[in-house]
């Protein structure tokens, strides 16, 4: 009988695993990484790995385009050798994901090396995130975010609030624990709404004074202790540009991690044309104004490099295709001309 229960169970979990999808085996399979420091630790020596220099992610230029390599364990245990050092900066990795055939990818950041020696090497330049964003293929973008994300919560959190302690990180990164005082900590998200305001006809887009010359964007505000997303929205249109939301509508959500991880909510709000005079508020926005849908068209359609007029005045650009306030601008003119 017992054979036969055996065989029974094995021919069960068999039909499990086939009826679950690439997608289900793979998120089974990160979570047990993340779990299991023995297992992350043997998965280190088959996965690849991100490099990042004071979170600073390593491109290569291949012709026109940037690529973001992954170098396998064999590369960078070469690489660390010449600094004399293998295991120990292993052990600093995070993990950030798996392919659809397991192999896991971890970042790592030498910061503490020396920055043209691994250049020099591997034939490539370590690049400020927030130009890397643009210039990599879409699909790698969420990748470096996500990956200097949680090494700059790592590098942020070595010590516990509560006792001062040092606290300890597991070997996939997906925690610290202090030790002393038994708390563990987690990588979090602010969350941030960012929202396109329209009065039907036109929508409202706001500089900063920080902003690159000419880029307008959507009005966006941190979330504000016990507040709903519909509570921001009405909020922050109301501090930024004194204007009452009529009705809103949800779009999607980006991770985005500048200043630091956010979790960014994009919306779009209505106001009554009616009552849709600006009254900027001048310590957080440099402008702001409507903008009809000829001039959104033509402005999605501009480069940043081709931005000025032969008077010298700048015209109006707006976000690259990475950012989600690119994708309400793109909603908004669909609405417009459907």
């Amino acid at each position: 009988m017992a054979a036969i229960y055996q065989a029974v169970y094995r021919r069960a979990s068999s039909l499990v695993c086939r009826l679950h999808s690439t997608y289900v085996r793979k998120m089974r399979y990160l979570n047990e990484l993340k779990e299991d420091d023995s297992l992350c630790r043997q998965a280190q020596t088959s996965g690849t790995f991100y490099l990042f220099h004071n979170l600073s992610p390593f491109l290569q230029k291949v012709g026109n385009k940037y690529l973001v390599p992954e170098l396998s364990a064999g590369e960078m245990k070469r690489i660390l050798e010449k600094f004399k050092e293998t295991e120990q900066w292993i052990e600093k990795s995070v993990l950030i994901s798996c392919s659809d055939e397991h192999v896991p990818h971890f970042a790592l950041d030498l910061g503490a090396l020396e920055k043209s020696v691994i250049e020099s090497e591997l034939k490539g330049s370590f690049t400020d995130l927030r130009k890397a964003l643009f210039v990599v293929d879409g699909k790698a973008s969420p990748f470096l975010a996500s990956a200097q994300s949680l090494l700059r919560w790592h590098d942020f959190h070595q010590f516990c609030s509560k006792t001062g302690q040092p606290t300890q990180k597991n070997v996939s990164g997906s925690k610290r624990v202090c030790h002393a005082s038994g708390i563990t900590y987690y990588p979090q998200m602010s969350p941030v709404v960012i929202t396109l305001v329209s009065d039907g006809s036109r929508c409202l887009l706001a500089r900063q004074p920080s902003f690159p010359p000419g880029m307008y964007t959507a009005l966006s505000g941190f979330c504000d202790m016990g507040e709903n997303v519909e509570e921001t929205v009405r909020r922050e249109v109301a501090e930024e540009v004194g204007l009452e939301v009529e009705s809103l509508q949800y779009s999607a959500s980006q991770h985005w991690p500048f200043p630091s991880s956010s979790l960014m909510i994009a919306c779009h709000a209505l106001v009554r044309a009616h009552q849709a005079e600006i009254s900027m508020n001048g310590l957080e926005l440099e402008e702001a104004r409507w903008f009809g849908l000829e001039e959104i068209v033509e402005g999605l359609k501009r480069e940043p490099t081709s931005s000025k007029q032969d008077d010298g005045h700048l015209l109006p650009w707006f976000p690259p295709k990475q950012a989600i306030a690119h994708q309400l601008i793109h909603e908004w003119v669909r609405q417009q001309t459907s």
